[in-house]
């Protein structure tokens, strides 16, 4: 598939990754009441931020089908969205909670759930044509803000260009040659926090910097 033909979203029951099909499967078996394929986007078509993740956790957006729904990185993540005024209602880890964005969409750099949380790099790549699609799909995007360094480098990858000349860096500003800016932090996980990587304190600058760069 190229990103010319590709389209923004996959299909529930995407193929692409054979190693996550056959996870899939296995927890279709395990888990039947769970989404279990590739989570779509989330948020407004108008979107002028657009924030990237790593991938759908198990028992996260995999059982919910909505990006960082159902999981600690979600839980802070929709909280400090809605610190910044970017959403209305109130986000109770589940898809009909009633919670929506505001000029602000979610996705992951891979759209099905990796074992162990970790996508290797064929399945990024794999994956890579739906974020080329879903920027195509959103004209009015100004900055993405990439959680983690997986997705900041997909990020830079998508549009050809060398990582040597960005690195990632939390709270770090990359002006990119299309007119787009990329602003990085570390990924908002349960394990970045317990072990104090991140803190709500670190992660709401780097969302102020993120709405800083889309004014």
């Amino acid at each position: 598939m190229t990103p010319e033909t590709c389209p923004p979203e996959p299909t529930a029951d995407c193929n692409l990754c054979p190693r996550l099909v056959d996870f899939r499967t296995a927890n279709q078996a395990k888990f039947p009441a769970f989404f279990n394929g590739a989570v779509p986007s989330f948020g407004d078509d108008n979107a002028e931020i657009l924030i990237i993740g790593l991938a759908p956790g198990l028992k996260g957006a995999n059982q919910t089908g909505r990006p960082f729904t159902g999981d600690y990185a979600g839980d802070l993540l929709y909280k400090c969205i809605a610190q910044m005024g970017w959403s209305s209602g109130n986000y109770d880890q589940h898809i009909n909670d009633g919670f929506t964005l505001k000029k602000v969409m979610v996705t992951n750099a891979v759209r099905c759930v990796p074992p162990q949380n970790k996508p290797i790099g064929s399945e990024v790549n794999n994956c890579r044509p739906f974020l080329i699609s879903r920027l195509k799909h959103l004209p009015k995007v100004k900055v993405m803000l990439a959680l983690g360094k997986i997705a900041h480098d997909t990020a830079i990858k998508t549009f050809g260009l060398k990582q040597s000349a960005y690195k990632f860096a939390h709270e770090a500003v990359h002006k990119l040659p299309n007119g787009l800016t990329l602003v990085d932090s570390y990924h908002c996980s349960r394990y970045n926090v317990n072990t104090k990587r991140l803190t709500e304190e670190m992660f709401m600058n780097a969302l102020q910097r993120v709405e800083e760069e889309a004014k």
